[in-house]
């Protein structure tokens, strides 16, 4: 199985620029909610608070329901009647112009009344003043009717009308205060809209009645009229009847029209037989004539013109009788052209005379045909107003006798309204509810509960979503296109910035533009640390040098991998690598030191730069003078033999920054600069370089342009995406060999490197507890330090 970290090959590192597709997976999703579940516990805990405070203040609301059928007919036997409520039984708008006639405000208003609940004070608290205007006469009509209407209007705002699906049922609910007016109400709306349809149908029914007479006797006045004027117009017009089977005129014109048609028919038959005659030949006249003698003669041409063929076979055309017997041939062809000649031209004229004779026919046949239809249309024209009028007479004889019916049943209908038959009954009756309907303390729990999880878990993935910092592999690998190196594990999570690790941290203090920290957070980072100190040990553990004091832990071996990542990175032997990072802050001088560290115990020799000349701290780790170092060899103050200092940990050296120089970038784009990286690379297995960030400043740029490889070091959860994504492209404008990505401060690994390597070191809580001393982070002051001393000595 291969050792090569993910997006490298043998031999270079594949460095692929390309966003790749991003995956996302159930797990994440998990992952994000679990990361703030305490963000989601504190909104899921203000929302049950806020849903108990309303349900405290919120005043019991009674409810109560009565239960109705809803049919589309009428339980009568007559069906004649429909009126605006049951017409068109099955139409889509019946149900739906029901249920909001339950909730209009004329019903409402007739419930008011109906139940009398203008003058009861504890529905109307104004009823008392309406008595006493109505007693002194200020009280009008109007008053009266604009006070029904604002009752009728509180009656709505508690309405409640639920349709069952499927079914006729529907449920009219009422909400109060008081249990006893809740039923009421309930039962007074489903008793108004019974009565309601009652009244409605009785006096449409009336209405109709009403109607269906004047109609009768205005339809009886006009049929009487219309047969007075059919009588006067029979006289003058000396009509009998109109009736097709009766009418000679119209009997004598179908059969000449007829024979017309039939005269036609043979006619343009009988022109096509003189066409075909006409362009007939004598070679075709056996063809298209039927003479048996002309057909006796071809059939004799035919036998001695086989004859001929036949003896062919045996006697040569000159042959006497071959002679004879084709002069007979071309007699009998002479006498078959003159008979055919013959015979076509009598049946030409015989074709054209029957033509003559049929064109006459059909001209005499036009002449009677005219003179038919004109006494046909007199006929008509007086005939047309007779069938009108009579049409009219039979149109009011049907509506009358329709009128006549509809008026019986009518009445019929109005005589069994009073039995108060309606296609609306109540199934059951509202009670009085024996409890308050709200407020609800099993609803408010559960809403509560409910919105505050929806609330907190959006929260979460909000925050989320706008956070662009780089805080897992996926990320960088996606978004940066390069392979992760490493990830190195926060070591405490009670120091979310700076506060326990202090400036033995990851990162650089409050440099290159950070603000210093104020008096409040270094007093809240010192209560951490005295309480993680309580509870791992006295002894404290910084990050920087972790695997010569702690070789045992999780983080440890994350540096381990990163060692053995960057010997299997390239197939040419890397010498010279820079570790950079793309802001502050970001680990990149702990993981330089820490990456020289664990080289040096693989028995290689390795001499650690501190490149960062603007804000040096390699030689506060290693406890190092820092009056000469690189600036000093840079500036031709001091030879490289002397720069370079040999450290308490075996095979390690280290050459400091040196005085802090005005022109750093200067210095390290200088040959001196060319001239120290060629002596070092002789001298050394492996040299690390400690450069500043790539954003801030040009120098890992510089530094990294004459390496061998560049490892770029980003803190999880602190570095924008934009930042790293322009720290990568800078590196790769300028040709600079990217090696790969350590991930610092990487939370929610430390389960894994337990599970991990337990086999191995035994169960290390709190990374190396069966070492005695806790890594929950690096001590402000390294001279407490009892275990092991540090410092440098001159080669």
């Amino acid at each position: 199985m291969s050792l090569l970290p993910q997006g490298f090959v043998a031999g270079e590192p594949a460095l692929d620029l390309a966003e790749p597709e991003s995956e996302f997976h159930l797990a994440d999703y998990i992952r994000i909610v679990t990361a703030r579940w305490r963000l989601i516990a504190l909104v899921t805990a203000a929302a049950l608070a806020v849903a108990l405070l309303q349900y405290a203040v919120t005043p019991k609301e009674y409810r109560a329901s009565t239960m109705i059928q809803i049919e589309r007919r009428v339980s009568l036997p007559l069906k004649a009647v429909q009126d605006s409520w049951l017409d068109n039984w099955f139409n889509l708008e019946y149900y739906p112009t029901q249920y909001r006639l339950l909730t209009s405000r004329g019903l409402a208003e007739r419930v008011v009344l109906d139940l009398g609940l203008q003058g009861d004070p504890g529905f109307n608290p104004g009823a008392a003043a309406r008595a006493a205007s109505k007693a002194s006469g200020t009280f009008t009509a109007a008053d009266d009717e604009a006070a029904v209407g604002g009752l009728a209007g509180a009656l709505q705002g508690g309405l409640e009308v639920n349709p069952i699906r499927t079914t006729q049922l529907v449920e009219i609910a009422f909400r109060s205060r008081s249990p006893e007016l809740a039923a009421k109400v309930a039962n007074g709306f489903a008793d108004a809209y019974i009565d309601w349809g009652i009244e409605n149908r009785t006096r449409v029914a009336g209405k109709a009645s009403t109607f269906f007479g004047a109609q009768i006797e205005t339809l009886k006045q006009e049929i009487q009229d219309k047969e007075n004027q059919l009588q006067a117009y029979s006289r003058r017009s000396d009509i009998v009847s109109v009736d097709p089977a009766t009418n000679v005129t119209l009997k004598r014109l179908e059969a000449l029209n007829q024979d017309y048609i039939n005269t036609v028919s043979e006619r343009i038959g009988r022109e096509a037989r003189l066409n075909e005659l006409s362009s007939a030949t004598g070679e075709r006249a056996a063809d298209v004539l039927a003479d048996p003698l002309l057909a006796e003669q071809r059939s004799q041409l035919l036998e001695m013109e086989r004859e001929y063929a036949t003896k062919l076979n045996t006697y040569k055309p000159e042959w006497p009788a071959m002679i004879e017997l084709k002069s007979k041939i071309e007699q009998a062809q002479r006498n078959l052209k003159t008979v055919a000649a013959n015979a076509l031209l009598q049946a030409r004229d015989s074709a054209r005379g029957e033509v003559q004779t049929l064109q006459r026919r059909e001209q005499a046949l036009i002449a009677q045909l005219n003179q038919i239809k004109a006494e046909n249309r007199q006929l008509n024209s007086a005939a047309v107003e007779y069938n009108n009028l009579q049409v009219e007479i039979s149109t009011r004889r049907t509506l009358l006798d329709e009128l006549v019916r509809k008026q019986s049943e009518t009445d019929v209908s109005s005589r069994l309204q009073a039995t108060g038959e309606s296609n609306v009954r109540i199934i059951d009756r509202a009670l009085v509810p024996g409890g308050p309907f709200r407020p609800s303390l099993r609803r408010s729990i559960t809403m509560g509960l409910a919105s505050g999880i929806f609330l907190g878990i959006s929260l979460v993935f909000l925050l989320h979503y706008m956070d662009r910092t780089l805080k897992s592999t996926e990320e960088v690998e996606r978004l940066l296109g390069l392979p992760v190196l490493a990830l190195v594990p926060d070591i405490s999570h009670e120091s979310r910035s700076t506060g326990l690790l202090g400036r033995y941290g990851y990162g650089y203090g409050y440099g290159y533009g950070q603000k210093a920290p104020t008096v409040a957070s270094a007093a809240k980072a010192v209560t951490r640390a005295a309480r993680v100190r309580k509870r791992l040990g006295d002894e404290e553990v910084q990050i920087e040098l972790l695997p010569h004091l702690r070789p045992r832990l999780a983080v440890t071996e994350a540096y381990r991998s990163l060692r053995t990542a960057l010997l299997l990175s390239s197939a040419r032997e890397l010498k010279v690598i820079v570790v950079t990072s793309a802001v502050p802050s970001e680990g990149k001088t702990a993981t330089a030191g820490n990456l020289a560290v664990v080289l040096a115990q693989l028995g290689k020799k390795v001499l650690l730069v501190d490149g960062d000349l603007r804000k040096p701290r390699q030689h506060e780790i290693f406890r190092a003078a820092n009056k000469i170092g690189l600036v000093s060899f840079l500036t031709h103050g001091a030879e490289a033999e002397k720069i370079i200092f040999r450290c308490d940990i075996e095979n390690l050296f280290l050459t400091p920054s040196g005085p802090l120089p005005p022109n750093p970038s200067e210095l390290l784009s200088s040959e001196r600069m060319t001239e120290f990286l060629k002596f070092v690379r002789a001298q050394f297995d492996i040299v690390i370089i400690d450069s500043a960030p790539t954003l801030a400043v040009t120098d890992g740029v510089l530094i990294g342009a004459q390496s061998d490889g560049v490892v770029l070091c980003l803190r999880a959860g602190y570095v924008q995406r934009r930042d790293a994504k322009s720290c990568r492209d800078r590196l790769v404008q300028a040709e600079v060999k990217l090696l790969g990505v350590v991930l610092n401060r990487h939370h929610g690994i430390e389960g894994r490197y337990r599970s991990g390597y337990s086999g191995s070191y035994g169960s290390s809580e709190a990374y190396g507890a069966n070492e005695g001393a806790g890594a929950a982070g690096s001590g402000s002051d390294t001279a407490t330090r009892p275990a092991q001393k540090r410092g440098v000595a001159a080669v």
